[in-house]
This record gives structure tokens, C-alpha cells and sequence, in this order.
């Protein structure tokens, strides 16, 4: 089971509480150098402080805000790498999956997947149902500049936050309480908090957490059904950068030079956007990867002990 690849390494609580030190300095205090002192440097020479996330997009630029923003990202997921590896004596592989390695087919299958299908929500219904609600956004040179970005951090931002929630939270939480329930909604929630500080949150309210809870849980079950980060990890990376490249809103966290611009009003959106993918979507597509993968005793991979092998099972580390 995957949590219990956590026994191939060190697993004492302590371990992993420190590990979350390091994760968190390394992603919101190092990480956050780099934008810390471009803010500092445009607030000498301008005299304005910004303060809120479209404040500091305004003063950057939305390419230079989203390069600087996701660097942070990259830094926490180097944080996430350096403790799985220093503290617990654990592999990327068995961080990452059950599997004798890493199955990268499963995670081009969704990336595509995804990508086609949330592309193509936005697109049927740009051409065919509410074409007034969107204006075309393409200027080549920001474009070409945002996907350079993009392509380039934006799976380190995703992967930073499977790798963590899914990967390094889920084994850790899941080893030291032996069951899956715990760990699988530990992680949903604090995955949602993670994003309470969005601009989303201040345009729709607490509603919008039923999207980012019912996300984190989906992914959650992805990685505990299927033994591994894999599918997760290309949900989540096509889930972002397929937004980022396609369409930005005044009122989101990812503000981009995309080629649309979604002007619909926000607050009409919520079943469309929040409770379809969670209560629809995602389950739909859970049914589809179980019969592609063969997922089957649901019960125990779900909410199922956390059982320690035995020295026959693995070679423990000590």
C-alpha cells in the first residue's frame, strides 16, 4: 500500500514535524526571496506598497508576479525532496509510488485527459453557449513569455503540492495514526486552506472551499486507490497549466496573459464551477480510471488500517 512505503525509511514523528519546518521555511521564507526584493525594489521606486495578490500583479506585470510567485514553489518542493531524502532515508521513488518506478504513462494518460476535457468546458462554452462572457486576450509576445513560464514552473508548483499533501503529509500522518481515513482528510482540508488566501475566496466566499476540499479529496483518493502520486500529479499539472494558458479572470489567483479572459460575473458561477467538477465530474472520472486500472477493495485502501510489514516484508531502515 502506498503509506506504507513510509516504513521503508525513518518514520518517527518527530521526523516528519521537522520535515514540515523545513518544507514550510523553504517554501514561504526562502522561496519568497526573490519576489520579497523585487516588490521592495518597485516599492522605492514608485512609494507604493502593495498588498494584495492583484495589487502586486498590477505593480509586477502578471508574467514577472506569476515567474516570481512560482519560484517559491519550486524552492518548497526542493524542501519536500531534501527531508523525504536527509531526514527519513527514503527514495524519490518510494515517495512517489508503489510501483519498482515511476509510471509515467499514468500520468501522461490523465495530463491529456484532463487537459482535453477542461479545455474543452471552456471552449464549447466560449463558441457555443455564453461567447459574450468571454474577450480574446492573445498578444503573442506575453503569451509566448507566460508559457515559457509556465511550462516550465508550473508542474514544480503542482508537484510541490502532491508531493507534500499527497505524498509526504499522507505517508507521514498515515504511519504515525495507522489508518488511511485520518490522513486522506487531513490533507483535503489543509490542502483547501492552503488556497484561502486567493483572490477566489474573497469574490465567492467560503462556498469556493467546497471546490478546493472536494479537489484535494479527489486527488487523495487518486493516489490512495491507485498506489501512487502518478495521476495526481498529471491531474493537477494539467489542471493548471491548461488554465493558465487558456483563460484568466480579474478575480483569480492565476492572472495571466492567456488567450481568453473570462468576464462573466463571479458570483453567478457557483454550480457551474464548484459543484459540478466535485459531485460530477469527479466522480465520473474515478469510474473511468478504476475500470482502466482495475482499482478494486475500496473500503480498505480508503479508510482501511495502516499495517507496519514485517522485516520479511521490507527492509526497514533503522
Amino acid at each position: 500500500m502506498y503509506i506504507a512505503q513510509a516504513f521503508k525509511g525513518l518514520h518517527d514523528w518527530w521526523r516528519y514535524l521537522l520535515g514540515v519546518l523545513i518544507v514550510f521555511t523553504a517554501w514561504q521564507m526562502v522561496g519568497m526571496i526573490p519576489l520579497g526584493v523585487v516588490l521592495g525594489i518597485k516599492v522605492f521606486e514608485t512609494g507604493n506598497i502593495p498588498v494584495t495578490i492583484p495589487d502586486m500583479i498590477e505593480a509586477l506585470g502578471s508574467n514577472l508576479f506569476l515567474f516570481l510567485m512560482l519560484v517559491s514553489f519550486a524552492a518548497g518542493l526542493a524542501g519536500v525532496i531534501f527531508s523525504a531524502k536527509i531526514l527519513h532515508k527514503q527514495s524519490f521513488v518510494q515517495l512517489t509510488t508503489t510501483r519498482k518506478k515511476i509510471d509515467w504513462s499514468r500520468f501522461w494518460f490523465i495530463f491529456i485527459l484532463w487537459g482535453v476535457i477542461s479545455s474543452g468546458f471552456v471552449l464549447i462554452d466560449y463558441f457555443f453557449f455564453a461567447p459574450e462572457d468571454y474577450v480574446l486576450n492573445f498578444k503573442l509576445k506575453p503569451f509566448l513569455i507566460l508559457a515559457a513560464i509556465a511550462i516550465t514552473l508550473i508542474p514544480l508548483q503542482t508537484s510541490f503540492e502532491e508531493y507534500f499533501f499527497r505524498g509526504y503529509l499522507m505517508q507521514g500522518i498515515g504511519v504515525v495514526c495507522k489508518n488511511k481515513w485520518l490522513p486522506l482528510l487531513i490533507t483535503s482540508v489543509g490542502f483547501g486552506l492552503m488556497h484561502i488566501a486567493n483572490p477566489e475566496v474573497d469574490q465567492l466566499g467560503p462556498v469556493i472551499m467546497v471546490y478546493y476540499i472536494g479537489t484535494g479529496l479527489f486527488l487523495g483518493v487518486l493516489t490512495l486507490m491507485d498506489e501512487g502520486l502518478e495521476l495526481a500529479l498529471g491531474f493537477h499539472a494539467a489542471n493548471n497549466l491548461f488554465t493558465a494558458l487558456l483563460v484568466t479572470a480579474d478575480w483569480t489567483a492565476f492572472q495571466t496573459d492567456s488567450i481568453l479572459k473570462d468576464m462573466s460575473d463571479p458570483d453567478t458561477m457557483a454550480l457551474g464551477e464548484i459543484f459540478i467538477p466535485v459531485f460530477v465530474v469527479f466522480p465520473i472520472l474515478l469510474f473511468i480510471l478504476s475500470k482502466k486500472y482495475n482499482w478494486s477493495n475500496w473500503k480498505d485502501k480508503l479508510i482501511g488500517n495502516v499495517i507496519e510489514p514485517t522485516k520479511e516484508d521490507y527492509k526497514i531502515i533503522e
